[in-house]
């Protein structure tokens, strides 16, 4: 951590600019803000009347003496080793090759750099069931339902459900049921505007199911 503090002190302060607020004021909902130029932590302290020469001076002979390339080579090569000390492995101990280093910038992007706010893709539904299906064995007598009556809600059928005795269908599952039935009436509206006559669910009205109340995919 004290090479990794070292080297990131030296590279922030000396080549990372940065901009600054220089004023900002609002009208109604909209507020305008405006910025100074970006400068470095070291350009901006050189650019005060209050500092000393000689303090400007030393600034200027300790940036003379790095390397912005090889500060962000050491950068990186601490930041390996604290991961490799974090993961209870050894860390790797190789000779310092800059020119290889600066030839893997060009496609560093590539495999992207994790930073505090970078946003996950979301991960796609799946389309399978992890759990069972608690409607599967009822389904038959529930299709017979809405084919008799297709303006039946899924609350009243639950009602019917727990009322019948076919088996124990508690209140929580109401959702699950209520997808059910909003997709077998998706599938009847597809055949009757497109003339499809599909049977088995799709990926995405399976996903709807895995990811009901009542049955949560795990």
């Amino acid at each position: 951590m004290r090479r990794l503090y070292e080297c990131s002190r030296l590279y922030i302060n000396f080549f990372q600019p940065s901009f600054k607020l220089r004023s900002k004021h609002r009208e109604g909902a909209r507020v305008h803000k405006k910025y100074h130029l970006p400068q470095t932590p070291c350009q901006r302290l050189m650019a005060y009347d209050d500092v000393p020469s000689e303090t400007k001076q030393m600034l200027r002979q300790t940036m003379e003496g790095l390397d912005p390339v090889l500060l962000l080579k050491q950068i990186r090569e601490a930041q390996d080793t604290v991961t490799a000390l974090s993961q209870n492995r050894t860390p790797e101990t190789v000779a310092p090759d800059v020119a290889a280093f600066v030839s893997s910038l060009a496609t560093a992007w590539r495999s992207g750099e994790v930073r505090p706010t970078h946003r996950r893709e979301p991960k796609p539904g799946r389309w399978w069931r992890t759990r069972k299906d608690p409607f599967a064995e009822v389904w038959p007598i529930l299709l017979a339902w809405l084919e008799e009556r297709p303006d039946l809600e899924a609350k009243e059928m639950l009602k019917r459900l727990q009322a019948s005795g076919y088996g124990e269908f508690p209140d929580g599952q109401l959702r699950t049921l209520q997808r059910r039935v909003r997709l077998w009436r998706m599938r009847i509206v597809r055949q009757l505007v497109y003339g499809t006559d599909d049977t088995a669910p799709h990926n995405d009205e399976s996903a709807d199911l895995n990811n009901s109340d009542g049955v949560i995919a795990g």
